[in-house]
C-alpha cells in the first residue's frame, strides 16, 4: 500500500484528528462546509500514484474543499470492463467543503478531463477516476446523480480504504443506519 499524501498514513494536514462521521452530528464545519464527505480516486492509466497525488492536490487548489485525510492506496484488479486491463490503484478521501454535491461532482468531473479521462467503453481503463461516495448525512437520489454511491459496498476497493479513514463507529453506522437527511441539488445548479 502507498501513502498518498507522503505524510503519516491515514491523514493529511490539519484536522487529521477528526474521527470520521459520527450518527447525529451535524456535518457541516464550524467554517460552513459539509464534513464526511468521501471520494473515491482510481487509476490505471500511466504514472498512477502520481496521478492520484495531482488530482488530490487539485481537489484543494480554489479553497472551497480541504482534503482531511486519505486512505493508502492499494492495486487492485479491474472489476468488469474490457478483458486485458492493467491493475488499478485505488484510495477513498475525506473531504470538507463548501461546494454544495452538484458543484462537487462537476469539480470532479473537470479534474477527470484535465487528466485526459476517456468515457468510450463501460467500465474501461482510466487516467482517472473520481467518484462521489458521500455527501455528508444527505441522501440524493438524481439521473446522473446519487448519493450514497449505489455500488460502494459491493466493492472492496472502495469499502476497506473508506473503512481505513473513517472512525470504526462511524463506519459501523454507515452500513446499518441509512443517512439521515434528503438533499436536492435543483437550487445549487
Amino acid at each position: 500500500m502507498v501513502d498518498p499524501t507522503g505524510s503519516r498514513r491515514g491523514s493529511q494536514g490539519a484536522g487529521a484528528g477528526h474521527s470520521g462521521r459520527e450518527p447525529g452530528v451535524d456535518d457541516r464545519s464550524a467554517g460552513g462546509g459539509v464534513r464526511g464527505v468521501y471520494i473515491a480516486l482510481g487509476s490505471n492509466l500511466g504514472d498512477r500514484e502520481a496521478i492520484l497525488r495531482a488530482a488530490l492536490r487539485e481537489l484543494a487548489e480554489h479553497g472551497d474543499i480541504r482534503v482531511v485525510r486519505c486512505s493508502a492506496l492499494r492495486e487492485t484488479e479491474p472489476v468488469g470492463g474490457p478483458p486485458g486491463q492493467g491493475r488499478y490503484l485505488n484510495g477513498v478521501a475525506e473531504l470538507e467543503t463548501t461546494l454544495g454535491p452538484r458543484q462537487l461532482l462537476e469539480r470532479l468531473l473537470a479534474i477527470e478531463d484535465r487528466h485526459g479521462r476517456e468515457r468510450s467503453v463501460a467500465n474501461g481503463p482510466r487516467t482517472l477516476d473520481l467518484d462521489l461516495l458521500l455527501y455528508g448525512e444527505h441522501v440524493i437520489d438524481e439521473d446522473d446523480l446519487v448519493v450514497p454511491h449505489p455500488r460502494m459496498w459491493q466493492r472492496p476497493f472502495v469499502v476497506e480504504p473508506l473503512r481505513e479513514i473513517c472512525e470504526p463507529r462511524g463506519f459501523a453506522a454507515l452500513r446499518q443506519e441509512p443517512p439521515a437527511q434528503t438533499f436536492s441539488t435543483e437550487s445549487r445548479r
